[in-house]
């Protein structure tokens, strides 16, 4: 009798587990991401999301020079990636890398980098570069003290002198948005562009918006950021960068797909590239 009892609880357990076995497995809820945290993706160090990014990094892309902090645009663009990678804060390094050492040929020692720089095919050939995370816009800027100072709105400006490099979509965003009523003076360079607004030869002058955020902040004293310029999108798209042939490059651009079709990449550029930048659509 002994022996039929333990036949029997042998069948019993042999069953449930089978049964056990053929039970289907819940399913991730859809769009999950990759858990990156347990080693999943093959990251420059095992179980850590390495970013790059310049120093010094300048506002609104980086707010205190401190991209740990999450503020700024491409900070915070950066830790909504690594989240969408499964990659929670406390997993995410950051490191040093001059622009162009980011946009050099050869290995990196991190696994993107995002510090504005836009996507093209010359660069492609040596680099990866993730979908856009930005398209950058038109922004008019002057000096404290220009009658372009106080404008606010597009009529506001259309009496003025307007400068722009030739041959860009600056020039044309200008010409169509603006209409000044005396033409858009062309330059060759943005280095002369600056130079004939601080000489005075124009009275404001149109460049994309990651170069009025950079000239206003580093380079012209007493610049002002007047706003941006409406329907001036189609400028230069902004990438996330890797290796060439990064087995991280298709995740990296999930990732950011994601962030662009739920509405994050809007906010947070709403967020801190139009509010906390201070560069309104001009109307």
């Amino acid at each position: 009798m002994r022996t039929s009892r333990w036949t029997a609880l042998t069948a019993v357990v042999t069953v449930t587990l089978a049964l056990a076995a053929c039970a289907p497995v819940e399913d991730e809820p859809a769009g999950a991401a990759s858990t990156g945290t347990d080693g999943a993706l093959p990251t420059v160090t095992d179980s850590v999301l390495t970013i790059a990014t310049s120093d010094p990094a300048y506002e609104p892309w980086v707010v205190d020079n401190d991209p740990t902090n999450g503020e700024g645009f491409e900070s915070a663009v950066a830790y909504a990636v690594a989240e969408q990678l499964g990659f929670d804060a406390d997993h995410v390094e950051w490191t040093v890398a001059s622009f162009d050492q980011i946009i050099a040929p050869g290995a990196k020692d991190f696994d993107f980098a995002v510090n504005q720089v836009s996507i093209s095919d010359e660069r492609k050939a040596a680099l990866d570069f993730s979908s856009p995370y930005y398209v950058t816009t038109q922004a008019v800027v002057t000096l404290e003290g220009s009658p372009a100072a106080d404008a606010t709105t597009l009529a506001d400006l259309k009496g003025l002198r307007i400068g722009a490099m030739v041959g860009t979509t600056s020039l044309t965003a200008a010409q169509e948005s603006i209409a000044p009523t005396t033409p858009v003076s062309p330059f060759n360079d943005n280095d002369q562009v600056k130079q004939a607004l601080t000489s005075g030869l124009v009275d404001a002058i149109v460049v994309d918006l990651p170069t009025a955020l950079y000239i206003t902040a580093a380079e012209l004293d007493g610049g002002v950021l007047v706003g941006q310029l409406p329907d001036s999108a189609g400028g230069d798209q902004l990438g996330l960068v890797l290796d060439l042939g990064s087995p991280l490059t298709a995740d990296v651009t999930a990732a950011v797909d994601a962030l662009r079709e739920d509405g994050t990449l809007a906010e947070l550029e709403a967020q801190w590239l139009t509010d906390a930048a201070g560069a309104p659509v001009l109307k």
